[in-house]
């Protein structure tokens, strides 16, 4: 995909937002609906603004993004190390598979019970759960991409002597870089929402809170605009993040390697 099909892919998602905001404003100026369920985008606007201008959506946006990090750090860590171990050792592969198909179906919200026993309610239990949603999505991706490796790449790897080590940083991680890069991209999504629900469960954790928090105060104190402003926040962090950083790393990597079209 070129630059000019890029461009064309931006207009055609900017098209469709203001089609949707269309029909939003459409519906809420007709007043078929109570106002508290659909606000006029331009009292969602003021109610985004004033957030902003108070610094508190800033503020909850920044502590949301500083712990989906860490723990989208910490799972991608364990994810591949748990692949490349997996690749050296036939009982290890038969581990690391069996966890997978236990804990990747299970959501991370299902865990919250055991993690408010074992870590509490503050920070630590709220990376922990990301890390968990983070994990098992980028380890199954990961590791279908070193199944899907060609066998003669292997075999090249041990007519040159490679060691395990080298033959997994020169071999198995660029072939399957794509699936690692739709497994990032499958972990961060699941990471917004593991990060909503566990902040609407244990409120202000660290004394700050983040979106979670703030959205779960909006609607209890009936804010629905502002309640939207917070989910407007979401979707252009999703946006922002999926095009200037995995959209990035894609055009330097799988797009200029030749292993997409």
């Amino acid at each position: 995909m070129n630059k000019g099909d890029n461009r064309n892919t931006l207009l055609i998602r900017a098209g469709w937002l203001l089609t949707l905001g269309l029909l939003w404003e459409i519906i809420a100026f007709t007043g078929v609906f109570n106002p508290l369920l659909f606000p006029r985008i331009e009292v969602i606007g003021i109610a985004l603004f004033k957030s902003i201008q108070n610094g508190a959506m800033i503020q909850t946006a920044g502590f949301s993004l500083l712990l989906i990090f860490e723990g989208l750090l910490i799972g991608s860590l364990f994810a591949l190390g748990l692949a490349a171990l997996a690749q050296f050792s036939r009982v290890i592969h038969g581990l690391v598979e069996t966890l997978a198909v236990v804990a990747h179906p299970l959501p991370g919200i299902a865990l919250l019970p055991l993690v408010i026993l074992w870590l509490g309610t503050g920070t630590r239990a709220i990376v922990f759960i990301i890390i968990h949603s983070v994990l098992w999505p980028l380890l199954v991706n990961t590791m279908t991409g070193f199944n899907t490796i060609p066998r003669i790449y292997r075999e090249i790897g041990a007519n040159l002597n490679l060691s395990p080590w080298q033959s997994f940083r020169l071999i198995l991680l660029p072939a399957s870089f794509p699936y690692l890069l739709s497994g990032l991209k499958i972990g961060w999504a699941r990471a917004w929402r593991a990060i909503i629900s566990a902040e609407m469960i244990f409120g202000a954790a660290g004394g700050i809170g983040g979106l979670g928090w703030y959205i779960f105060q909006r609607r209890v104190f009936m804010d629905s605009a502002g309640l939207y402003a917070g989910l407007i926040v979401i979707i252009m962090l999703g946006m922002l993040v999926e095009e200037l950083v995995f959209g990035k790393v894609e055009e330097l990597t799988v797009k200029k390697w030749g292993m997409s079209v």
